[in-house]
């Protein structure tokens, strides 16, 4: 058997080179090691069976772990033996492979996957790592007129509105969703407070209006009067039409 480092541990000669070689290049490597043993050596090289890599797979899929691949493996095949992907919402991330020696390359799932460019679907081999990086999360706190009041997690990326559906706004929250303060802390502690109009920025369709969030974000939102609480229920209409 040739081990993971390509060597074979051969009776008299002990353990010699043969990886990346051909059968008929190994067989003379190891004639050459035997001529001190043996006066004119015949060796027969035969494969009976390829070798079958263990790759590690880590980051978001849904069973990171050491994966036995079959011989001609490649990325797609170390993906779907971890479960596939976990979170698929969006576009795909970049995956990263390192090769035993350490050698990075980047490969676009989005192309991979859903595009269809298999010329990107990547060989590994023995010692491979396979990571898919996964969106990044942080908590935010959501205060007022909410079902669930407190910290939410959120992805980078996703926007106020998610935060206010996660949180809750039922008919029974009196969410006054056309008054929603922002408060921001910015890196040197400044701190700024902006007033948004979720109710009318979705109603007309206008995502620029509804802010990204950012890491340490405050929202709170106040008690609507009780003749506008027709607000909150039509929103929580477009949030479930909008937000998975």
């Amino acid at each position: 058997m040739v081990l993971s480092d390509g060597t074979v541990d051969y009776p008299l000669i002990g353990r010699v080179k043969v990886g990346g070689k051909t059968p008929d290049q190994a067989a003379s490597v190891l004639a050459s090691h035997m001529l001190e043993y043996v006066r004119h050596p015949v060796v027969t090289v035969a494969i009976t069976q390829l070798a079958q890599p263990d790759v590690l797979v880590l980051g978001d899929v849904k069973n990171p772990g050491k994966y036995n691949l079959p011989s001609d493996g490649r990325l797609t095949d170390a993906i779907a033996a971890a479960g596939g992907l976990v979170n698929t919402n969006g576009a795909f991330p970049d995956a990263r492979i390192a090769d035993p020696d350490g050698q990075v390359t980047n490969v676009s799932l989005q192309k991979l996957l859903q595009n269809g460019q298999t010329s990107l679907d990547e060989r590994l081999e023995e010692g491979s790592v396979v990571y898919v990086p996964g969106p990044i999360q942080f908590n935010i706190d959501v205060t007022g007129a909410v079902d669930h009041p407190g910290e939410i997690q959120v992805n980078e990326g996703d926007h106020l509105s998610a935060a206010v559906a996660k949180a809750g706004n039922s008919q029974n929250a009196h969410s006054d969703l056309n008054h929603i303060r922002l408060i921001r802390t910015s890196p040197d502690g400044k701190q700024t407070t902006s007033e948004v109009n979720l109710y009318d920025a979705l109603q007309k369709g206008d995502i620029a209006a509804d802010p990204a969030l950012q890491k340490g974000d405050v929202i709170y939102i106040p008690e609507a009067y009780q003749h506008r609480t027709d607000f909150g229920s039509g929103l929580l209409y477009l949030l479930t039409r909008i937000i998975p």
